[in-house]
């Protein structure tokens, strides 16, 4: 995430040269894309820290520093 981003919520995410901007709402892709693997743990991952990530986003829109969200284990 980025402080002050654009709506809709929405994280981004990279692997290799790739990246991915998915809607926190939705967990739909908004933008780019990554691998049928990749995008497949990053879904699982979003699933699993959903609400984590709407706290983040309110947090990083009021240029607060968000919580660390535990990586897919």
């Amino acid at each position: 995430m980025y402080y002050d981003d654009h709506e809709p919520a929405h994280f981004h995410a990279e692997y290799a040269e790739d990246e991915v901007v998915i809607s926190i709402e939705t967990l739909a892709v908004i933008a780019g894309g990554l691998s049928a693997r990749a995008l497949g743990l990053v879904a699982d991952w979003a699933v699993l820290h959903q609400d984590e990530l709407r706290r983040a986003w309110l947090k990083a829109k009021n240029l607060e520093v968000p919580d660390r969200i535990a990586p897919l284990s």
